[in-house]
């Protein structure tokens, strides 16, 4: 896991440098929760298959860490991949789904995703089907509404077929979401509103898994403590990083610093 998680950010600075977009340390900061989902937890015979599990990106700025880990599983090509944010290229900044097969929803617009989430995993329901929903946030983007209106109505679907992984890197656009608004403890307010909720280590891919697969009778959601440009030293935990470019430089040093690792 260690090995495929540091494949995987290389792969997100190598995109990040290309296009010189922002967002790499949202990127970062998930990447082993994707690498626990997509090499552990999630079962996808085939994307043609209508009893796979479903991932859904909601925090869709973080789209170079999911498309990293998409390459990473060969489910993009390297020729797509290298084509990030580049004109012409095939993948845009914020998730679109009729870009890959592998991409189930367009997201970008924050808090889409859980309510989106609810309709597959009522529609897997009335199917009758035994496979998951599985849905990524970030913890800032828990201050949308639809947040909430998603999670109340939740449990009341009977939706124990539900899982949010919650990036709790306490780092947002312009700030901390701890300091801009009353935030602590979402796994409280998750509890409150009838889940299952446990807050976790978000760089283990383990205790990611393990809670993953754990079966409950509600739905479930993991907030996962994280840092923002994880695995980078000098992009830990800096707001900067939600919006700098990786130069020639910075890449350099940044891959430095992890092939030391």
């Amino acid at each position: 896991m260690e090995k495929i998680a540091l494949n995987i950010r290389k792969n997100t600075l190598k995109i990040a440098n290309s296009s010189k977009g922002p967002h790499i340390g949202t990127a970062l900061s998930c990447i082993d929760m994707l690498t626990a989902l997509y090499f552990d937890v999630l079962n996808i015979p085939s994307f043609e298959d209508e009893n796979r599990d479903i991932f859904i990106m909601s925090k869709g700025h973080g789209a170079m860490a999911l498309y990293a880990t998409l390459f990473e599983k060969g489910y993009l090509g390297e020729d797509e991949f290298l084509s990030y944010y580049l004109n012409d290229g095939s993948l845009p900044a914020h998730l679109d789904k009729t870009t890959c097969k592998a991409i189930e929803v367009s997201s970008g617009s924050l808090g889409h995703g859980l309510p989106m989430a609810l309709g597959f995993a009522h529609s897997k329901k009335l199917k009758g089907l035994d496979s998951k929903v599985y849905v990524l946030m970030g913890d800032g983007e828990c201050q949308e509404g639809s947040v909430w209106e998603a999670a109340m109505l939740a449990p009341k679907m009977g939706l124990d077929n539900l899982v949010v992984l919650i990036d709790r890197n306490n780092l947002q656009g312009y700030g901390r979401p701890s300091e801009l608004v009353s935030f602590d403890s979402l796994s409280d307010k998750f509890k409150a509103f009838n889940w299952d909720s446990v807050d976790i280590n978000g760089h283990d891919y383990v205790a990611i898994a393990d809670n993953c697969k754990t079966k409950s009778d509600k739905p479930k959601a993991i907030v996962c403590e994280t840092v923002k440009g994880k695995g980078v030293s000098f992009m830990e935990d800096e707001l900067k990083w939600h919006y700098f470019i990786v130069s020639d430089e910075i890449h350099a040093n940044a891959l430095t610093e992890l092939e030391e690792v």
